[in-house]
């Protein structure tokens, strides 16, 4: 290596930077809460060769770590076939498809071609959550999808942007398919001036160190950032760990789907094989190819944070076993589950399956459902209609230094719930109750972050709610003796009378009129540890900041506390023994 440990790392931080930028860039501008206020988006740089991840922002999701770098690298080979129109500069392609390295069909991805000295030197490429692409239901969620049409509107790569100028033509065919469309244009524009922002912020980075330095840092962070992986993958013990996870239904089969996996250690490489695991489901709950290697990329990014996010973290890392089965989907599965909860059941499953032989690096499942809430319809008093999109948190997994982040965004993302505020200025609802679900948090030495619990009142007009959600089933795992967290519930109240949905977490065209009612609670995270061997006083806090009853102290943790709420000690030790 010819380039100076300085000089590689100033060059590394702005590359992150350049991605930061966009980020922020996208984030500002949107006009979506779910983009703007929520951040359900991401951006970052891609090799012009094969599309592999050179950088990303550190505020985008994480499950776009891997789909960007898959949806760039079939977008490059598609332009190499001649299947797709070849770039000019100033080009942006708009694709959506997820059999073609997506996610679901709300994530729209952007892809713009670098140029320096007229040829392309890389890519830049952002993802946006549209609240609407069209399909069966507003909001895009259709709990009982049988296939990709009812989801929305699926668009393959075309140039949306033709030398800096929107295609009208095209983006009137998007507006025709699509909700509430006068509003997206907001998003368009925000979501092309991000990477143009990034192409100026590079070309700036190129100026000042030269193309040569800045191609020899990239090839250099990614020999590294493999390197890296591979000597954490050492800690981890020779041969075979095993685990299995549960998705509640496909939402139109009300029976459990299973993620089995087997992760085995070969040297300084790890093979996730899913054999064994369920096939093609009828409803949206199936995974396309690009989710689920994803998916296990950013478990491993949980357990392993101090590698770069590069594509030379993913080489040692194989994923097998998928074929066949409903992490594979193939056309016209549909798939608009497979983002948000397909996708934190398999990193679930990843955690399950190494918590045991890296206990201080991995911790208890968290909540692991994105809480995907859509309501559309009309507001008379705006005389417009309306499509409003709520995601929320829940509690993180107990760990070995200590408790669960309550209300943490999910784990395939750092997307947050939009503001109250905001959401009730932009769609005719009240906010009936916003709060932390005290005892949510499964019980162990390390006790499982709490869940949210909010209701949501419909003010005005009419409208349809739809939700695919998850663990409304089985609550996240416990670990190390740890128990399960709370399970994610969901009750609807029309005309004053309270509905479960049969599939529990998943239901979609829901009627509501004024006074109706949509209650969520959200999972708590599993407890980590035995716990009867949690801190007595720790109990006792819980308990004293309304956490948990005194009874439930008693029952869940061995701990008796005193009418003055102290720890009654020997009364402690009789009940754990």
């Amino acid at each position: 290596m010819t380039l100076d440990p300085i000089t590689l790392s100033v060059i590394q931080a702005g590359l992150q930077q350049v991605c930061d930028e966009m980020d922020l860039s996208f984030s500002r501008a949107a006009f979506s809460p779910v983009i703007a206020e929520a951040n359900d988006r991401s951006d970052g740089i891609y090799d012009a060769r094969d599309g592999s991840l050179i950088a990303q922002g550190v505020g985008g999701l994480p499950v776009f770590v891997g789909t960007m770098q898959y949806s760039t690298r079939t977008l490059i080979e598609m332009i190499a076939e001649g299947r797709v129109a070849a770039p000019q500069p100033g080009d942006i392609y708009i694709v959506n498809d997820p059999y073609l390295g997506g996610t679901h069909l709300m994530d729209v991805r952007f892809a713009l071609p670098f140029y320096r000295n007229g040829e392309i030197f890389c890519w830049l490429s952002n993802t946006g959550h549209w609240p609407d692409t069209g399909g069966a239901v507003p909001g895009g969620f259709s709990a009982s999808a049988t296939a990709a049409e009812q989801e929305g509107l699926r668009l393959p790569p075309v140039r949306l942007f033709k030398q800096g100028v929107l295609d009208s033509e095209i983006y009137s065919i998007i507006c025709s398919n699509i909700r509430v469309a006068d509003q997206r244009i907001g998003d368009v524009r925000a979501q092309a001036a991000a990477l143009e922002l990034g192409a100026e912020r590079l070309g700036l980075l190129m100026d000042r160190y030269g193309d040569d330095t800045v191609t020899e840092a990239i090839a250099e962070l990614r020999r590294r950032a493999a390197e890296q992986m591979r000597v954490f993958i050492s800690q981890i013990p020779e041969g075979s760990h095993q685990s299995v996870a549960w998705i509640d239904s496909d939402g139109v089969v009300n029976e459990p789907l299973e993620i089995r996996l087997c992760i085995t250690r070969n040297d300084d490489n790890l093979t996730f094989d899913f054999s064994g695991s369920a096939p093609p489901c009828m409803g949206p709950m199936n995974s396309v190819r690009a989710t689920t290697l994803s998916s296990v990329y950013l478990a491993m990014r949980h357990i392993f944070p101090e590698v770069p996010i590069s594509a030379g973290a993913f080489e040692p890392l194989h994923v097998t076993g998928i074929a066949g089965s409903f992490l594979d989907a193939q056309y016209p599965r549909p798939v608009s589950g497979c983002a948000a909860e397909v996708s934190q059941r398999i990193a679930e499953a990843v955690f399950a399956a190494l918590v045991s032989v890296l206990p201080d690096r991995v911790t208890a499942a968290p909540a692991g459902t994105s809480g995907n809430f859509a309501l559309g319809g009309h507001d008379p008093q705006r005389g417009r209609d309306f499509v409003m999109y709520q995601l929320s948190g829940g509690g993180y997994g107990g760990y070995a230094d200590g408790d669960g982040l309550t209300n943490g965004c999910s784990t395939i993302g750092i997307s947050k719930a939009p503001p109250v505020e905001i959401m009730e200025q932009a769609f005719p609802v009240l906010y009936r109750r916003y709060a932390l679900r005290e005892g949510s948090g499964g019980a162990g030495t390390q006790r499982g972050g709490f869940g949210l619990d909010y209701e949501v009142e419909l003010r005005r007009g009419n409208a349809t709610a739809s939700f695919v959600m998850d663990h409304g089933r089985t609550g996240p795992l416990g670990a190390l003796g740890g128990a399960d967290g709370a399970v994610n519930e969901v009750t609807v109240w029309q005309d004053g009378t309270p509905y479960t949905p049969l599939h529990l977490s998943k239901e979609q065209n829901i009627p509501l009129r004024p006074g109706d009612r949509v209650r969520v609670k959200t999972p708590g995270g599993g407890g980590y540890g035995d716990p009867f061997k949690r801190r007595p006083a720790l109990v006792a806090d819980d308990v004293r900041l309304g956490r948990y009853t005194a009874d439930q102290a008693r029952a869940l943790f061995g701990v008796v506390l005193t009418k003055c709420g102290t720890v009654d000690d020997t009364a402690t030790d009789a009940a754990r023994s």
